[in-house]
């Protein structure tokens, strides 16, 4: 009997000592950002939350959230934390990368995740105007926009969409083959397609970039792993 209960008293501890490191459930997301929220957020903030938003994506902890809620939150007013400039891509949706709701963050999409003056007109509108604390420069891996300029595709319109990336090729310093057969040389355009993003932000609006000067702004460029789903800032 004494057996019996001492065998019981060790499986009781055992399941506690389990229970103990389980992982504990992710807690729900809010409703929707505030004005109030938005404004006590910094610019470094915003970016620890997508930081975290990406780990929850890439090991399946997303937050739970109440979507019909946050559409009955923000439909009189909304006030996102960031914009993200990402690819049109399939695979790089911002608020899936970096589990986010309706409400939290700005969508600027385009092939290429490059900027024009109209894309800048509505990043200046999205931190001046309504608030949000960080752009993000979202490139990804095996980006077709990105083969496509350095194997000088031509197609309609989308010859002179991919001319904005060129630039990008050329400053690639390599000497093997530059060519989209070549996955190295494509992920070094992908990035310097990003800096060079960053750059023409800060260079090219300068309503944002007194912004930035301020602290009330950062501007960060990043990469999307197409095949793990993470996220890398630099």
């Amino acid at each position: 009997m004494n057996r019996h209960l001492t065998h019981l008293a060790a499986l009781g501890l055992a399941a506690a000592l389990l229970g103990g490191c389980a992982s504990q459930p992710v807690p729900a997301a809010p409703a929707a950002l505030t004005r109030e929220a938005q404004a006590a957020l910094t610019p470094d903030a915003v970016l620890q939350r997508l930081q975290e938003g990406n780990q929850r994506f890439t090991t399946g902890r997303q937050a739970p959230r109440d979507l019909k809620m946050q559409i009955k939150a923000t439909g009189y007013g909304q006030y996102p934390m960031a914009s993200i400039v990402s690819c049109i891509d399939s695979r790089s949706a911002p608020e899936l990368v970096f589990d986010q709701g309706i409400g939290d963050v700005f969508g600027v999409r385009i092939a290429g995740n490059f900027v024009n003056e109209d894309m800048l007109g509505s990043l200046e509108f999205a931190s001046k105007v309504a608030g949000a604390k960080l752009i993000v420069v979202l490139g990804h891996t095996s980006c077709g926009a990105i083969k496509g300029a350095c194997d000088d595709v031509a197609l309609g319109n989308l010859t002179g969409m991919l001319g904005k990336i060129k630039p990008a090729v050329q400053s690639v310093a390599y000497a093997g083959e530059r060519s989209s057969k070549n996955e190295q040389f494509v992920e070094m355009v992908a990035e310097a397609n990003v800096r060079r993003t960053v750059l023409d932000i800060l260079n090219r609006s300068a309503v944002l970039r007194e912004m930035a000067d301020k602290g009330q702004l950062r501007v960060v460029g990043a990469m999307l792993d197409v095949k793990t789903g993470e996220v890398r800032f630099y």
